[in-house]
């Protein structure tokens, strides 16, 4: 049975009694099946208008600004970027919009029981993959059964899928999947699950064809076969992309632009500004801190959107000192993030609490404001005689993320806590980046705050970088994530929330505002919360 009619007017009864907010209610509602639209309609809101709804002109090349990283499996992908690059000819089957809806992309709509355990996925039945191939739903189980193996490092789909896998396989339990025709798939979960639909908008679990596995090392810039609006024609990692139109055979009909070149050098703030100013660049994948007022003075397009996107400096549990709760607890009290904050991102964001729960996410609680105590800290650290240990804090070496750093580490040094700074190349700190004793990572917005929670925190999972290993926690998490209504969820989080905040795993500043600029020329284009570019809604009014 599909989530019942009385739950939405719930949702809606709660948007009237200010308990859950306009925007809340439609990532929920769309999120459980209402179309977007529908969603709008409900509220009596009109739809916003997309690129495809406008007037729009066919032809030009749109050229970008970004990173361009090896690619590789998409389950394995770990960074936004490489999802931008393979999303010119890879696609979803769901789709996270910029307005924080979700919309079927490979599937036309799909239903969810209202315990959360059952899954009705129906596939668009006009699809083909660039080669020629008919898309079918034995494609989509071909993709599930990839996610749900937990023998490949790195596959964080499998984290996502945790309610699908068999525990005694670490592989897709066959009892959880049923294949009801060409075009249509039901999933029977093990446990319920509310988050399995934004997993699957999420970038690592992009489409790839059947015969993925058997070709060019799992390399999906080797072997380019995809559903989506353009083909690839040029891929240099840490140079340029270079993709064309797919002129027939795209589901959508076609994209409005020619083609794309990604810039993979021109991507330092510095370098941004000089080729915008030489009409080098139509559009950047994003700007940080002062630069958004120095882009602002050359006459671009700026687009911005409060997210959950973070960074967080995180202590790994499995290495001392940072096993001790009280040596954790001691650099949290040392921080005031209000400060981090202003001086780290230039106060572009809000201040965050040590728990990744944004108040952006439906099911945020609000806990008590935290406060600097210089003196506590010293006092932990005097119980733990590690007054005189010097802390090593990693980084990357560029921009805010380094700058965010130095102000912790100023921070702690006001506070009498001894520590020195190591800021390494983006390579060299990838590369290590898990052994690290104390370092900062950067983490994107995902929809709901308990979908972030599973991936990062609970016991053993890929993601889980600070080795955080609490049974209570991965209980309540676990119930959370089955919690279909929205009142009880955050009674639940709060509980959560409280848990992780007190176990002094992360130190975790801010919520980061995000902005990107472009020329006038561009259309169909605003800052997504997750990064995404949607290539295939843009368009070039030159």
């Amino acid at each position: 049975m599909p989530i019942m009619q009385t739950q939405f007017e719930e949702l809606k009864r709660a948007v009237e009694e200010r308990k859950l907010c306009k925007r809340e209610f439609l990532g929920l509602a769309s999120m459980f099946g209402m179309s977007a639209a529908a969603s709008y309609a409900f509220l009596g809101m009109p739809t916003p208008a997309y690129a495809s709804e406008l007037t729009p002109k066919s032809g030009g090349i749109l050229k970008l600004a970004m990173i361009v990283r090896e690619m590789g499996d998409p389950r394995t992908f770990d960074w936004p970027e490489m999802g931008n690059t393979a999303r010119l000819f890879c696609e979803n089957l769901v789709r996270y919009n910029a307005d924080f809806t979700f919309s079927g992309e490979l599937l036309e709509n799909w239903k969810i029981s209202p315990d959360a355990r059952r899954y009705t996925l129906h596939c668009r039945k006009d699809i083909t993959w660039n080669n020629g191939d008919p898309f079918t739903v034995d494609d989509v189980i071909y993709n599930l059964k990839r996610w749900c193996d937990r023998s490949v490092e790195g596959n964080s789909m499998a984290t996502r899928c945790a309610s699908l896998i068999d525990p005694e396989t670490g592989q897709l339990d066959e009892a959880a999947i049923e294949r009801v025709d060409d075009y249509t798939v039901l999933l029977k979960l093990r446990t319920p699950d509310i988050t399995l639909i934004p997993s699957m908008s999420d970038y690592p679990s992009l489409i790839v064809h059947r015969d993925f596995d058997t070709k060019h090392n799992r390399d999906l810039s080797a072997f380019p076969i995809g559903t989506g609006a353009f083909e690839l024609v040029s891929y240099d990692a840490g140079t340029s992309v270079v993709a064309k139109r797919r002129e027939s055979g795209w589901w959508g009909g076609k994209a409005y632009l020619d083609g794309v070149e990604i810039n993979g050098i021109g991507t330092s703030n510095d370098k941004q500004v000089e080729l915008f100013a030489e009409g080098l660049i139509h559009l950047n994948y994003q700007t940080n801190g002062n630069f958004v007022s120095l882009l602002d003075g050359l006459d671009l397009e700026q687009s911005q959107i409060d997210t959950a996107a973070t960074l967080v400096c995180r202590m790994n549990t499995r290495i001392a000192p940072y096993d001790d709760k009280r040596v954790r607890n001691a650099l949290q009290k040392a921080i005031d993030n209000i400060l981090v904050l202003q001086l780290g991102i230039a106060g572009l964001g809000i201040v965050a609490e040590n728990h990744h729960v944004c108040p952006i996410h439906p099911e945020y609680a609000a806990l008590p404001q935290l406060e600097r105590d210089i003196e506590g800290a010293q006092q932990l650290l005097k119980e733990a005689d590690l007054v005189e240990f010097e802390h090593d804090l990693v980084s990357i070496d560029t921009g805010w993320q380094k700058l965010t750093a130095d102000v912790i580490a100023g921070k702690m040094r006001e506070a009498g806590v001894k520590v020195r700074r190591t800021a390494l190349s983006g390579d060299e700190f990838w590369k290590n980046w898990a052994n690290f004793p104390f370092s900062t990572t950067e983490w994107n917005m995902r929809p709901l705050g308990v979908q972030v929670l599973a991936l990062a925190y609970r016991s053993g999972e890929a993601w889980n970088e600070t080795g955080f290993d609490n049974q209570e926690f991965d209980e309540k998490l676990n119930q959370a994530l089955g919690t279909v209504d929205i009142s009880e969820r955050r009674l639940l989080m709060e509980q959560i929330e409280t848990i992780l905040q007190d176990s002094g795993v992360i130190i975790q500043p801010f919520w980061r505002s995000l902005f990107c600029h472009f020329t006038s020329e561009v259309k169909g284009h605003s800052m997504h919360p997750s990064f995404e570019i949607h290539y295939d809604r843009i368009w070039l009014d030159a």
